[in-house]
């Protein structure tokens, strides 16, 4: 990765002008390096990884080998029909009651086990994995890291990458965790996820019809929440997912419910009834178990940006994992508890390893109808 630095403007009475000419100089400098940022794969896979990791500290993993592997094997094939066959990607199932959907640079779909005790059947499931794959593949929260003018480092000294690269980490967690994306980004997922299930063999209303379900839970709700944190209208994402099945003639059928009941028994939890922690407790902040300080989240509310975007302000000087996450969940809490984000999770973040073979996908999809 590019080395960052800010372009420190200084304002000083008495400061020598060979100093300000040579801070104007390391200004200079930093601006064609922000401009010139490029991420390559194999950063790419390490902060979703570490993304990953902060994720699973959060809300613990479902330690359930089967589920994983049949949630892995719909990922799998949904994946394949998006054309990343040389992305690998992990699916991971979050154990929280929480219904909600992570995708996180390099690979990494995490989908919390409220949300699939949600999902009614393999089609919609295809849909949301679809939605996640497609904001992986299409590059969303890479493109917004380079894109970002942002970006910014309160020091005169030059970071080191691995410096730079853990900042960068931290505030692609904020970003994943707070489903940051777009419209622009949320219209290309749905129409690609959807696109994809279909060229699997999956009715590719299966993504409509989660999020009407999605949309019936949260009536009430003074704001969005969770898979609603930023994405555009559900009612407008409807019809443009109708109108998108009707023009481009997506005819598949199979909704493959008998295989989900089988490997899916989880109960959905209503919202008013997710446990919830406070922000900075421990497991919301990563383990910290700092609370958080009522400055800091003023602070952070005060300090957040007008727009959504990316930028390493208040990072220079990393507080490590735990306090980082900290940081951005008192920030979460300032602009008010979603139950969906704020979720109580699981105690173990040990991650469930499945492998699938090409023998077992391709019985898979027999199962599809493909």
């Amino acid at each position: 990765m590019r080395r960052l630095i800010l372009a420190v403007v200084m304002v000083a009475v008495a400061t020598p002008a060979s100093a300000q000419i040579g801070a104007i100089r390391r200004g200079l400098e930093a601006k064609e390096k922000i401009e010139g940022l490029k991420v390559t794969d194999e950063e790419a896979r390490e902060i979703g990884a570490a993304v990953s990791e902060r994720i699973r500290q959060r809300y613990g993993v479902v330690q359930d080998e089967a589920v994983h592997k049949y949630v892995t094997l719909v990922g799998t094939v949904v994946a394949q029909a998006v054309g990343e066959a040389s992305q690998p990607y992990t699916f991971i199932v979050l154990d929280t009651d929480a219904v909600n959907a992570f995708a996180a640079p390099g690979g990494y779909v995490h989908i919390t086990r409220g949300a699939l005790a949600l999902i009614g059947n393999e089609a919609e499931l295809a849909g949301v994995l679809g939605h996640e794959i497609a904001h992986i593949a299409e590059k969303h929260t890479v493109k917004a890291i380079e894109k970002s003018n942002r970006i910014q480092m309160t020091t005169e000294t030059v970071a080191g990458d691995r410096e730079v690269l853990a900042q960068v980490t931290n505030l692609t967690y904020e970003h994943v965790i707070e489903n940051s994306f777009d419209r622009g980004d949320e219209m290309e997922s749905d129409k690609v996820g959807v696109a994809a299930a279909n060229t699997v063999g999956y009715a590719p209303s299966g993504l409509s019809t989660f999020l009407q379900t999605l949309a019936d839970r949260n009536k009430g709700a003074t704001e969005k929440r969770g898979l609603f944190a930023s994405h555009p209208d559900i009612e407008a994402r409807i019809k443009r997912i109708d109108r998108q099945i009707k023009d481009d003639k997506l005819a598949a059928t199979a909704t493959v419910e008998a295989r989900y009941t089988r490997y899916i028994s989880y109960e959905a939890t209503a919202q008013a009834d997710i446990a919830m922690v406070e922000p900075g407790a421990a497991g919301l902040a990563g383990g910290s178990g700092e609370p958080a300080k009522a400055e800091e989240a003023k602070e952070a509310e005060k300090d957040e940006p007008k727009k959504r975007g990316f930028g390493l302000s208040g990072l220079v000087k990393p507080a490590g994992p735990e306090k980082q996450s900290a940081q951005v969940m008192a920030s979460g809490g300032a602009r008010g508890v979603d139950p969906e984000r704020d979720a109580k999770g699981g105690g173990n973040s040990n991650t469930v390893t499945v492998r699938v073979t090409a023998a077992e996908i391709a019985e898979f999809k027999k199962g599809i109808g493909a």
